[in-house]
């Protein structure tokens, strides 16, 4: 079971890594900054933004501060690795929360801020990292409060 957790965080993170890196590539090379393309009219759309903040466009400006906190959350991941719950939708989750937290330390890293673009208008653009941060904690949510 020890490698089969292993496989599935890493394998989730790196896959969440690739798809919000490569998204976040296609975007700001199709779309000029605060621009939008339709996906769905009236519903979704692509918006090239870059955030200085956390998901969903909270603390702007605190980029070292969410630089910090990331680093933090991926060593607490790290520190403790060995008392995961033996459930693969849990091993998931983490991969989930690690890819996400990765995935938006390389944009804040390389470039000072993280690249959002899915938009649908009633809340702040997010990403594909923000996406898979979001869902995992909400899956490790319910997992802690069925477990009780």
């Amino acid at each position: 079971m020890k490698h089969k957790k292993s496989l599935i965080i890493i394998t989730t993170a790196i896959l969440i890594i690739l798809f919000d890196q490569l998204t976040k590539f296609l975007i700001t090379k199709n779309i000029r900054l605060n621009d939008s393309i339709a996906v769905i009219k009236n519903f979704l759309y692509f918006t090239y933004i870059q955030n200085t903040g956390a998901a969903f466009g909270l603390l702007k400006g605190f980029n070292m501060i969410l630089i910090i906190i990331s680093i933090i959350v991926i060593g607490v991941i790290i520190y403790y690795y060995k008392k995961i719950p033996e459930k693969n939708y849990v091993f998931a989750s983490v991969g989930l929360i690690l890819g996400g937290a990765v995935g938006n330390l390389i944009n804040r890293l390389s470039l000072g801020y993280v690249i959002d673009f899915i938009d649908f208008r009633v809340w702040p653009a997010f990403n594909v990292a923000d996406s898979a941060l979001t869902m995992g904690v909400i899956f490790l949510i319910i997992y802690f409060v069925k477990k009780k």
